[in-house]
């Protein structure tokens, strides 16, 4: 048996404004919806489905919890510059990291946070 990713589920407050900063700036785009209460938007092998709960905690109040994510790329300075070029909410710079990867933290406008890496080759 094996499992494989198939979606990230985030409660969020703002529906559209969020779906706006995943599609407009992150450069995912729609998928199905359920009216004013789902949006799950898709990038390469990425699904996250966005749960508009007006009551849950907010993302920004859970600190270090508030990740979600770690996403694999083949080019994340690549990336950055084109997350900085749309005004995302890059935490830090690519840095490379003693455990293999070089990382780029970024946040949604509600406080969710996601890493995005690229595998350092071995030396």
């Amino acid at each position: 048996m094996s499992l494989h990713p198939h979606a990230y589920v985030l409660a969020i407050h703002d529906l559209a404004a969020t779906v706006d900063y995943f599609v407009e700036i992150l450069g995912f785009a729609k998928d199905w919806n359920d009216e004013d209460r789902w949006q799950s938007v898709v990038r390469d092998g990425v699904r996250i489905d966005l749960g508009r709960c007006p009551d849950a905690l907010p993302a920004a109040a859970l600190g270090d919890h508030n990740y979600f994510g770690f996403f694999a790329t083949d080019d994340v300075d690549g990336l950055h510059a084109q997350f900085v070029a749309r005004g995302a909410l890059v935490l830090r710079a690519p840095e490379d990291k003693p455990w293999g990867w070089r990382e780029m933290p970024v946040a949604t406008p509600e406080g969710h946070r996601m890493m995005f890496a690229q595998a350092i080759p071995a030396r």
